[in-house]
Formats: C-alpha cells, structure tokens, sequence
C-alpha cells in the first residue's frame, strides 16, 4: 500500500502528467462550451505528437507561402490602363457634350471610349483563354463580388459606349435628328456606367487577402480612378486638344491626386506591408510610375499655364506622354507587388502590431524568403 501511495505521489508531482490533464481537462470543456453555445470562443490544444504542424511567422507552414500568387497574364495590368483611359474619356466627352462647350472634345471621346472598350474586352478575353469563360461570367450576378460587378460593367459600359460612336459616325455621314437623340441617350448610359469602371479594378485587387493589396483597400479605388482620368486626359490631348485649359486643369487635379497618394504610400502607411512597393523590381516599377504620373506632369502642366501657346503645347504633349508611361506603369507595378507579397508567409501569421525586422522587410521586397523544414 505504501508503494502505491508513493508511486500515486510521484505521478501527480510528474510535470508531464500533471500537464497532460490539464490538456485533458481542457478538452472537457471545450466539448462542454461546443455542446452548449454551439461555437468555441477561446483557443484550443494540440496534444503532442499531432499531425499538424503550428504555423507562425518564423516557420510558416512548411516553410511555404501561405497565399496563391495571382494568375493574371500580362493582359490585365493593361486592361487595368486601357478601361481606366476609356472610362475616363467617356465621362469628359459626355461632361463636354452636356455644357455644349467644346463639341470636337465630345465627338472624339466618344471614339476613344468605344475603341478602349473593345481593346479592353480583347485583353480580358485573352487572359481568360477563351469568350466563352467570359459569357459565363455574366451567367452569375453577385453585387458582393468586385469580379462580377467588373464584368456586368464591362458588358454595359462596352454597349453603350459602342452605341454612341455607332451614331456619331452615322450622325456625320446622314445628319439625322433621330440618330443623334439615340447617341446622347447611350453616351448617357455609357456614363453611368464609366463611372464604376475606371476604378473598380483598385476595388477588385484591394479586395483580395493578399497583404499589399488589402492594406491599401481604402485608396486603392481612388489612386486607379485618378490614374485613369491622367490617362483619359491625356489620349485626348495627344489627339490634338492640348488647347483646351479644361483638360489641363483636370489633369493638374489628377496629377495632384496621385502625387499625394504616392506620398502616402511611401511616408504614411505600414513599411512592412508595403516593402514590396518601394523596394525590389516591383518597388522599382511601382515608384517610377509615380513619378511619371504625379510629380513630373503635375509641374508640367503648372508651367504651361504661365507659358506662351507654342510653350505651353509641347509642355503638355510631354506631361501626357508622361501620364500615360507612368499609369501603364503603376498597374504592372501594384500587380508585381502582390505577386511578391504573395510568396511571403509572415505577415498573414503576424499578430497585429507585431512588425517585421529590417532584414526581413528587404528579404521580403525581392521575393527571397528561406525555406524552413517544419519540426517533427
């Protein structure tokens, strides 16, 4: 009897034991808390020995990236830009036509909305492989889903936007009050519709889990519309409007706009996060495109305002081929940075709060992240 009661002493002073039930009696309870509340709130436990591995910030899961890399081709960074422009375009032409003030404006945008529109849709269509994945995206309509909304728009605005040049081109060639009242109507529709898309692209990445993109949700939909308006005032004035002063104080509030989101991005916003949009090729792409359609076309267009006419036109032709380079560029640029922000296993396993080391910071920009074994 004394031994039993020695060797019953030994086991509850055991650490091993005395921890084992208390795993034991937590179990218990978490069987209890599910039977009576129907959910767990409080955390469970891994008994040793199981087959699955803890996942952290330092191991990750098998020393694997947590998230999938986006699988876009290079079409859709382009369609990006190219539906940006074409919406913008499509919003100054009806803008243009409604106060009757410059109507060549008008006439040419709605051109440039219809051809952006059917090279925007070739780009999608091309990414997806085939017309028929698109086609079957319309077969759902889901007001929660960013990439469904896209392609309901697309179809819209595309219609509309094809029906208004459709009567233009007719209007010129028969000059019928009929045709013309048809093309106001659809570049009314287009508008309602340009409207979301030049920016809901900035919805549908910020959307996503992975960290770049999410992080920047809330600016992201502003910085694409606004870098779509740069875009469709500039296609305008290289198609021989650089005269029009209300395109050139459009672009100066574009290029203002994307001057101070640039400065957000860079001064003002999680540098861990972030890493890959400043450093890295992705950094490289995204800062360049920045400057080429904030900083540099803003002060252009400021100096050709205080400029003689010839001046003031080649300063403008300058600042629109900057604004085109630099928006072509910050879409490949924010797409580079999720694919980089993709392969990095720390920030999703990181508590809030908690920051990255510098070193992990730039190992994290280039896409260089040591692959760990995982323990047992």
């Amino acid at each position: 009897m004394s031994g039993a009661r020695d060797l019953h002493s030994m086991q509850q002073d055991d650490p091993l034991i005395v921890a084992e039930r208390a795993k034991e009696s937590r179990l218990v309870e978490i069987r209890r808390e599910a039977e009576s509340k129907g959910r767990v709130i409080g955390p469970g436990v891994r008994l040793p020995g199981a087959p699955f591995p803890v996942a952290s910030p330092e191991t990750g899961y098998y020393g694997i990236p947590l998230l999938k890399q986006p699988q876009w081709t290079w079409e859709i960074p382009l369609y990006f830009f190219v539906g940006g422009a074409a919406a913008s375009a499509a919003v100054i032409g009806a803008m243009a036509n409604l106060t009757g003030r410059d109507e060549k404006i008008a006439r040419d945008a709605r051109f440039v909305a219809a051809a952006g529109t059917a090279l925007s849709s070739g780009l999608l269509i091309a990414d997806l492989g085939r017309p028929s994945r698109f086609l079957a995206m319309l077969r759902v309509f889901k007001p929660q889903s960013p990439i469904s909304m896209g392609a309901w728009v697309l179809a819209a605005f595309g219609t509309f936007s094809g029906g208004a040049a459709i009567a233009q081109a007719l209007d010129e060639k028969y000059d019928i009050g009929i045709i013309r009242v048809i093309g106001n109507v659809a570049e009314a529709g287009s508008l309602v519709f340009a409207l979301p898309f030049s920016n809901y692209t900035g919805v549908l990445i910020g959307a996503t889990v992975i960290p770049v993109w999410n992080h920047n949700i809330k600016t992201l939909p502003v910085h694409f519309g606004m870098s779509g308006l740069n875009s469709g005032v500039s296609v305008l004035e290289l198609l021989g409007h650089e005269r029009s002063r209300a395109l050139n104080v459009l672009g100066m509030g574009a290029a203002a706009m994307e001057t101070y989101e640039g400065y957000h991005v860079e001064l003002k916003r999680d540098p861990h996060v972030n890493a890959p949009l400043k450093h890295g090729v992705s950094g490289w792409i995204t800062r360049v495109g920045g400057v080429l359609s904030g900083p540099v076309p803003l002060a252009l267009r400021v100096a050709a305002s205080f400029m003689g006419s010839g001046k003031s036109r080649q300063l403008r032709k300058v600042a629109a081929w900057s604004s085109i380079a630099g928006s072509i560029l910050t879409r490949y640029g924010w797409v580079q940075a999720g694919h980089v922000s993709a392969k990095d296993w720390k920030i999703p396993l990181q508590k809030k709060g908690v920051k990255l080391t510098k070193q992990d910071a730039q190992l994290q920009s280039i896409g260089e992240f040591p692959r760990m074994k995982a323990s047992g």
